[in-house]
């Protein structure tokens, strides 16, 4: 009898033990979860999307990228897939990756998702785990949508129309300087705080360890890179050391469970191998190159330039091509409707289109006068901040933004005063270069400057354009447009 208790009671020990052991086990196996990265207020995932590929178009300008096709870029590729493989949908982006031949080490993601990684991080990485690492780093950046929430605060203290306001009209250096980001002279600076590392070194960590790869190994690669001092990569200068890099990345991976980390194979070793045998170029003679525009001839011959990228819209009249327009398709309908905006109104031929939202730039225009962000006929209307209460000094502080994102683009004659609706401002008339061809030859341009003070501070500027030899048609419905804006 004494027997039989005991076997019962070691029986109904067993399973006690038997059904705790399920929840132990997924305790013990149940690794770190990507947190959630939230949402930014005044910017779309969408616009975010549509300015990353904005400065994509930038990048195959400025600088030499490797085609898909290539074996380096293939590779990079693949580690790419991994990494985005660990996130959850909701949470992700159209991430691509692409390579360019550079010496210097260097990585860097655009808003939305875009990455470029340099040959030269290939080259200093000892594993792949230090490739991947620093490319799950950049994802972090994306991720957390650091750049959009840079240009949140900005808003917050500059009082912008609209957060990003320049994504339909300033152009992609003005939307990228709000994003904390440029592209020139075949560089490609960002500027992220130490709070902003701190995220992206967790969040990376997440990512790298979840496709499989030993999160310390980053930690190791920063500071393979910070020993080479002042001469350091200008990924460093971008990307600022938060402090303890390694500590915080071991206290956070320490509870995560055990892993058989595979942070080389035989692909890292060919791709070691594969980028000795291609030219790169030192940051030097890419700049030198991007001048010369060698590097958007090269990129478009050897077909490393994606289909899908925009052609980059940098001020009133964005480079690229609109083939013959006819008067009839541009023609203004005698009917006009009105947009309400969060910071004007104003009424418009029916027959045209309104792009943009009640936050941001906005772009009048017929359909046919538009082509993948260029504007060969309309207006675009758009906010600008200024550092001045002067009206001409901030007039003058806009003209110099927008020949800046657009050096063709030349000031006829002089700032002269206007009054809309009350509200007194400064007009100008400025020259360029059309997107319109004729016999393969770009028109010339005019572009109508009219800059309003807002109540809350700041400019509302508009810019009619059209080819020069159409302006005049256009002029009435220009008039009757502005006649009818009303600032809120």
């Amino acid at each position: 009898m004494m027997r039989q208790m005991i076997q019962t009671r070691v029986l109904a020990f067993v399973l006690v033990l038997l059904a705790a052991m399920p929840n132990s086990v997924g305790a013990a196996q149940q690794g770190p979860e990507l947190p959630n990265p939230g949402s930014v207020t005044g910017i779309s995932k969408e616009q975010q999307e549509q300015i990353g590929l904005q400065a994509m178009a930038e990048v195959y300008k400025q600088m030499p990228v490797l085609p898909d096709s290539s074996p380096q870029t293939q590779y990079i590729q693949r580690i790419g897939r991994k990494l985005v493989a660990t996130i959850p949908q909701e949470y992700s982006w159209p991430y691509q990756f692409h390579v360019i031949p550079q010496k210097e080490i260097n990585a860097f993601a655009l808003p939305g998702g875009p990455m470029f990684v340099n040959v030269g991080t290939i080259t200093a990485a000892d594993n792949e785990a230090q490739v991947a690492g620093v490319m799950a780093h950049e994802m972090g950046h994306v991720y957390m949508q650091h750049s959009a929430k840079q240009a949140v605060k900005q808003s917050l203290t500059q009082g912008i129309v609209g957060v990003l306001g320049g994504l339909l009209g300033q152009g992609t250096a003005g939307s990228l300087a709000r994003l904390g980001m440029s592209v020139g002279a075949g560089i490609v600076s960002l500027k992220y705080s130490r709070g902003d590392e701190s995220q992206a070194d967790a969040v990376g960590a997440i990512i790298a360890y979840k496709a499989g790869y030993n999160p310390r190994e980053l930690a190791s690669f920063f500071e393979k890179l910070e020993k080479q001092g002042s001469s350091g990569p200008q990924f460093l200068s971008d990307h600022p050391n938060p402090g303890n890099r390694r500590v915080a990345i071991e206290n956070e991976a320490k509870a995560w469970p055990a892993k058989n980390f595979q942070n080389s194979n035989s692909d890292f070793t060919r791709a070691k191998q594969d980028v000795g045998r291609i030219k790169t170029y030192t940051a030097q003679e890419i700049a030198a190159g991007a001048k010369q525009g060698v590097w958007a001839r090269q990129n478009a011959q050897n077909g490393a330039t994606p289909p899908g990228v925009p052609s980059s819209t940098n001020g009133p009249a964005p480079s690229g091509n609109i083939g013959n327009v006819s008067a009839q398709q541009i023609k203004p309908s005698g009917n006009f409707t009105s947009l309400q905006h969060n910071a004007f109104t104003i009424s418009y031929p029916d027959n045209w289109k309104a792009t943009g939202d009640a936050n941001s730039g906005v772009t009048i225009a017929p359909e046919a006068g538009m082509s993948q962000g260029t504007v060969a006929y309309g207006v675009v209307i758009n906010g600008a901040e200024t550092q001045t209460s002067s009206l001409d000094d901030a007039t003058q502080q806009l003209i110099a933004s927008l020949q800046q994102s657009n050096p063709g683009l030349r000031t006829r004659g002089n700032v002269e005063t206007i009054r809309v609706n009350g509200v007194e401002g400064r007009s100008i008339t400025l020259s360029g270069t059309s997107p319109v061809q004729q016999n393969g030859q770009p028109l010339a341009e005019r572009d109508w400057l009219v800059a309003l003070p807002r109540s809350q501070g700041g400019l509302l500027y508009s810019v009619f354009i059209a080819p020069e030899n159409s302006f005049g048609q256009l002029q009435s419905t220009y008039d009757k447009m502005l006649r009818s804006l009303h600032l809120k």
